[in-house]
């Protein structure tokens, strides 16, 4: 998302540690570009100059002019003030009331029903809550089997009433069921609608009215740009919304609404989502969202990420494996699944600091390890087991089968064998990590 602001931001800073002398006027010209790229990412003018003025005179309060490695100190200061820009600190959603109700409003297209499905599960498997979908969108005909969709995907009920128009109705009488069934949570998916249609927006205001909800989320499309923020004041100013949620992050945009709507609306921005898939909506952390902007990485999202498909009796079976030299194909399969349960992998890669721009102009398709995995199709369950039995007519076997070239299972097998020992060796607890082996730097 933030690939071209990253750049500039760099550039700017590049300013200062070309200077043989720092002075208040390259300090300026470095604000200046700053603020360009910021625009140019689509961020409104007020919030960058405003944020420009705010960076400055910090600045120039704590001696930057003076300072050892005064870049070093301007990035600091720039970093912490978009991180205050963007919220500060990741806001909790509010779960309260029996059952509490959470609400969806937003424009038509903007993602809410996806993104409905995507809290159900985020607060059915991180809050441990029962959760009731309710199909809200009385206008559209296929959202109603959308959810129903989603809903089975995520093993979360969904309440429908077939004929009924008045969404208010539907949202009373979907809380009256959640309470008689035990459900602790609701989701109320709502119609898309423009601020500018008055019976709409007089309809979602009367849903907020009927069903009190603890919990009132705008969606808003990230691809939209500075539009997304300047929707999101006019609903607000209708609705009073507790926090936004911006979707399609893996679209083609600048980035701007992230940076920008706190600021503008005054509301948090609680979650951020990607994809089609329901495990890809994050907390939104304004720190490493700030951290990634300036291409610093987001290595506390990556571990988090990682620990999630974390067992720990697991790695101690497979850590002991490791250290017998037992580790087999199948280990290796059910590794590379962990890691596609991560979630995209460019962008797991670009949490780790300066792999962003090392993969700016590179493609890491989700297809990345598909060719492993259909040579290690091919094989036997014993070849699996035992990868030392697999001589040249195995592999030319295997290669056949799976669609690739002996070169390709060669290739495979040399790399399999290098992480093998380099697996032993950590595993081992020696001192010092040996050199990545040559087969598999690709």
């Amino acid at each position: 998302m933030f690939e071209n602001l990253t750049e500039k931001l760099e550039r700017s800073f590049k300013i200062l540690k070309g200077e043989g002398r720092i002075t208040e006027i390259n300090v300026a010209e470095t604000l200046k570009e700053i603020r360009r790229a910021l625009i140019d990412a689509d961020v409104n003018y007020k919030v960058a100059k405003t944020f420009t003025d705010e960076v400055k005179t910090k600045a120039l309060g704590q001696n930057v002019l003076t300072a050892i490695k005064p870049g070093q100190m301007l990035t600091k200061i720039v970093r912490d003030e978009l991180a205050a820009l963007m919220g500060g600190t990741a806001t909790d959603i509010k779960l309260e009331g029996n059952p509490a109700v959470v609400l969806i409003a937003g424009l038509q297209g903007s993602g809410k029903t996806t993104f409905s499905g995507k809290l159900a599960s985020f607060i059915k498997s991180k809050k441990g809550r029962q959760v009731l979908l309710v199909a809200g969108d009385v206008y559209r005909p296929a959202a109603i089997d959308q959810l129903k969709i989603l809903g089975q995907q995520i093993g979360v009920e969904v309440y429908t009433e077939e004929g009924n128009k008045n969404p208010v109705q539907i949202a009373q009488n979907a809380i009256a069921y959640a309470r008689q069934k035990s459900i602790n949570t609701v989701i109320v998916d709502t119609a898309g609608r423009l601020a500018v249609d008055e019976a709409m927006m007089v309809e979602i205001t009367a849903i907020k009215a009927a069903v009190n909800p603890s919990e009132t989320l705008f969606v808003v499309d990230s691809m939209t740009g500075q539009d997304a923020v300047n929707t999101a004041r006019e609903f607000n100013e209708r609705l009073d919304f507790d926090g936004v949620v911006l979707t399609k992050l893996d679209g083609d945009t600048r980035g701007g609404a992230a940076i920008s709507i706190r600021s503008v609306v005054n509301k948090p921005l609680k979650f951020i989502s990607s994809g089609e898939k329901m495990d890809t909506l994050q907390v939104f952390h304004p720190e490493r969202m700030a951290d990634r902007i300036l291409g610093m990485g987001d290595v506390v999202s990556l571990v988090e990420r990682a620990q999630e498909q974390y067992d720990e009796e697991e790695a101690r079976k497979l850590k002991k494996k490791i250290v017998k030299n037992q580790f087999n194909f199948n280990d290796f399969i059910s590794q590379i699944n962990q890691i596609k349960k991560m979630g995209n992998l460019k962008d797991l890669a670009s949490m780790i600091p300066g792999m962003g721009k090392l993969l700016k102009n590179v493609d890491i398709s989700d297809d990345v390890f598909k060719q492993t995995e259909a040579i290690i199709s091919s094989m036997t369950p014993e070849e699996r087991e035992k990868p030392e039995i697999i001589n040249a007519r195995r592999r030319e076997r295997i290669a056949k089968g799976s669609g690739t070239t002996i070169a390709d299972v060669n290739r495979l097998m040399k790399q399999f064998d290098d992480m093998r020992k380099v697996m032993k060796m950590a595993a081992g607890g020696r001192m010092g990590m040996p050199k990545m082996p040559r087969g598999m730097r690709r």
